[in-house]
């Protein structure tokens, strides 16, 4: 699976921002402070979380971000999809030239996981990741895979 540390710093900054959060916002300084994150690095995520309308900002003395929605309203594969990351599973990007130039045999397969990945994604929310619900394997995205192995 392709996911950068782009899309993994995304999520987990923003987890960090669920947690210790709420009614006051979050500097970056903090969030880099705890996860070992590059400040500037987080500067850039933000700009984005922002853009796509995630988080808001304070400024001032006391500044920092906040969620834009509740925790259980924030999925991981908007998280993702926010910062310009893909979960892609295909040796091609999607573009099917795999196999010289042309569309391999098992492009479809690789294409229809992806497609899973992200599906199952969409159903965590930062408040399942804060319940721990997102660390169990989900029953759907298990016979979801199952049922994309055996069609192809």
């Amino acid at each position: 699976m392709k996911l950068t540390t782009r899309g993994r710093y995304a999520v987990t900054a923003m987890l960090d921002l669920a947690i210790n959060g709420g009614s006051r916002p979050v500097s970056l300084a903090d969030i880099s402070g705890r996860q070992e994150i590059s400040l500037s690095y987080l500067e850039q995520l933000f700009a984005k979380l922002r853009r796509e309308q995630l988080v808001t900002s304070a400024r001032g003395p006391g500044g920092g971000y906040r969620l834009a929605r509740s925790g259980a309203e924030i999925f991981v594969a908007e998280i993702i999809d926010a910062v310009d990351e893909s979960v892609d599973v295909t040796n091609c990007q999607g573009k099917g030239n795999c196999h010289q130039g042309e569309t391999c045999l098992t492009h479809h397969l690789w294409e229809d996981l992806s497609g899973q990945i992200h599906d199952f994604l969409s159903q965590i929310s930062l408040g399942d990741l804060m319940d721990g619900l997102g660390r169990r394997p989900s029953q759907q995205m298990t016979e979801g895979i199952l049922q994309t192995l055996s069609v192809r």
